[in-house]
């Protein structure tokens, strides 16, 4: 079973309670998502391969780490997704970013594909896809089967808030993926919103609010 983070990290704490706030400006919103973005990368990259290499300081030829092998590609679900993407690069500058965009069918009610554009040595990297919310857990998993069908087989999910209910669906469809999140909220509301929450995250990143 793939592992699920939590932050307990005290700047993201803090962070995620005036992201959460309903009277923090567009502005101060977007700021804050991409640096949370940014810590949390931390934990998200922490499995990544190492190689020895040689540098030479002012002073003497040391041995030291690099990154290795291929770069890693950053996924957003559109368009919320693409709040967390600048933070995580200012991170990870050298990862490429693919896109994936998702629907619901009105009859089904299933997620349908309309956009997904990766490198097409995708199937070669690690996958991280990103998406502020983890609420009911379909569209992420959608997200993860739709990628995993072009043949990735690294992936991990990074969500600002997460609900139990969508951890659980992530985690019964695809074992295999890491979840990391800032926060565990409490549950759903009847209208499939994360509770306590911080209301929908594309609306508030963008200023598109009614």
């Amino acid at each position: 079973m793939g592992k699920v983070f939590v932050s307990n990290h005290p700047l993201i704490a803090h962070k995620l309670t005036s992201i959460r706030n309903k009277d923090t400006s567009t502005k101060d919103f977007r700021a804050l998502v991409h640096e949370v973005a940014m810590l949390m990368t931390y934990e998200v990259t922490q499995d990544l391969p190492l190689a020895d290499t040689e540098v030479q300081t002012p002073l003497t030829l040391t041995k030291g780490k690099q990154l290795a092998g291929k770069e890693v590609v950053l996924v957003p679900i559109l368009r919320a997704g693409l709040g967390l993407l600048e933070g995580i690069l200012k991170m990870i500058p050298d990862a490429k970013v693919g896109h994936i965009g998702l629907y619901r069918d009105e009859k089904t009610f299933k997620p349908v594909e309309y956009y997904y554009k990766l490198p097409t040595d995708a199937a070669e990297r690690q996958v991280i896809l990103v998406d502020p919310m983890l609420a009911t857990g379909g569209s992420a998993s959608a997200a993860i089967s739709f990628i995993k069908q072009r043949g990735v087989k690294r992936i991990s999910l990074m969500c600002l808030i997460a609900a139990p209910e969508g951890i659980k669906v992530v985690q019964d469809a695809h074992p295999d993926v890491d979840i990391y999140a800032a926060a565990l909220d409490e549950c759903l509301n009847e209208c499939a919103y994360i509770v306590p929450g911080l209301g929908d995250a594309g609306d508030r990143l963008f200023g598109t609010e009614d």
